[in-house]
């Protein structure tokens, strides 16, 4: 089936006819303004040739200045043609100086429409591959959302359907372990998308207190213990003592932990390694979280942190983790950034300023 192009909102359009309207309206100023410079202008080179005219006739009753009386008629008329002509150079030039202003307004005014309309063009297409991003991540989200809560009843269902006896408890519990995670996954899901919120409203909360850092990766690391495990991959830490307690909302950092930890683990093949390091650098906090995975390309180092994108597609994510540890981490007035090698790993880096407890 041929894709249909998207009819233009009702905004746009609106926006499209109020430039459409300003610009006729500064061509018709534009327009009007030489004939009324002209007017202005042939209305005082008339009322100076009047002058002009009034003095030369003043000048031929030479009366009582003996400068004109001594002076031949022949003189007086050279004197005038040579009034006459600076006059003229003058009035020429200063035509030649208002043909030029206009001419250069013209083009000032066709380059800045020039540019208005390139810059209009970039954010239009920003604003349509915005739209069409989130479009696609609500279109995700429902997906997900409903395959989680049907999976959520369907389990519901067939324990409904079992009896209570000793040889099906095992898969009863089976059952509830999967409605537990599938439930597990909404609420982060859900989560996410409150952060999200918040942080588009400004509103992102990071409540900090005194507070030790390596109990937050012990916990953070414990949590994928068991899935690390399961899947052949070893994960270890490296605390590099002396770690200072610091000023950190440790929720929220474990949060950060957790996605960064998630992607380490998601992305390493049975036999690889996820290493997460804690130590101190210089006036801050270094925290690293290094694996052995598939890596990420270069080009795309710069988008990792942006909604909704993924850069290792994975239909286990939405692409907003990185996303909101990044903001989380700039709350506590830190930095995240990431370094990979395609084929052989990626560590994701972020650092909190110390601030010791007294």
């Amino acid at each position: 089936m041929p894709n249909r192009a998207t009819p233009p909102s009702p905004e746009r359009e609106q926006t499209d006819e109020s430039l459409r309207v300003e610009r006729e309206k500064a061509d018709a100023a534009m327009g009007d303004e030489p004939s009324v410079t002209d007017a202005v202008l042939e209305k005082a080179r008339r009322r100076a040739d009047a002058v002009l005219a009034e003095a030369r006739k003043k000048s031929d009753l030479r009366t009582g200045d003996p400068v004109l009386e001594a002076a031949s008629p022949e003189v007086v008329e050279q004197e005038r043609m040579r009034e006459d002509r600076t006059v003229r150079r003058e009035r020429a030039s200063a035509d030649a100086d208002l043909r030029k202003e206009r001419a250069e307004r013209a083009a000032g005014m066709a380059v800045e429409r020039d540019e208005t309309d390139k810059n209009l063009s970039r954010e239009r297409a920003r604003s349509d591959h915005a739209v069409g991003r989130r479009d696609e991540f609500l279109a995700l989200v429902s997906h997900d959302l409903r395959n989680m809560l049907g999976s959520m009843i369907g389990f519901a269902g067939l324990i409904a359907k079992e009896e209570s006896v000793d040889d099906r408890r095992e898969r009863v519990l089976g059952y509830a372990q999967r409605i537990q995670r599938a439930g597990g996954r909404m609420n982060r899901l859900i989560g996410d998308l409150i952060d999200v919120a918040s942080i588009e409203a400004g509103r992102l909360v990071v409540s900090r207190e005194m507070g030790d850092p390596v109990a937050v990766v012990t916990e953070a690391v414990e949590a994928f213990q068991a899935q690390a495990a399961a899947i052949g991959v070893s994960l270890e830490t490296e605390i590099v003592q002396p770690v200072p307690r610091i000023s950190l909302d440790s929720p929220r950092i474990l949060q950060v932990l957790i996605n960064l930890l998630s992607n380490a683990v998601k992305f390493t093949p049975r036999g690889g390694s996820v290493v997460v390091r804690v130590e101190r650098v210089g006036p801050d906090l270094c925290f690293s979280v290094r694996d052995t995975g598939t890596g990420i390309p270069a080009d795309r180092l710069d988008s990792v942190f942006e909604r909704f994108v993924q850069v290792r597609p994975d239909r286990r994510g939405m692409g907003l983790g990185l996303y909101i540890s990044k903001c989380i981490v700039e709350g506590h007035g830190g930095r995240i950034r990431p370094e990979s090698t395609p084929g052989h790993g990626s560590t994701f880096l972020f650092t909190l300023p110390l601030e010791e407890a007294s």
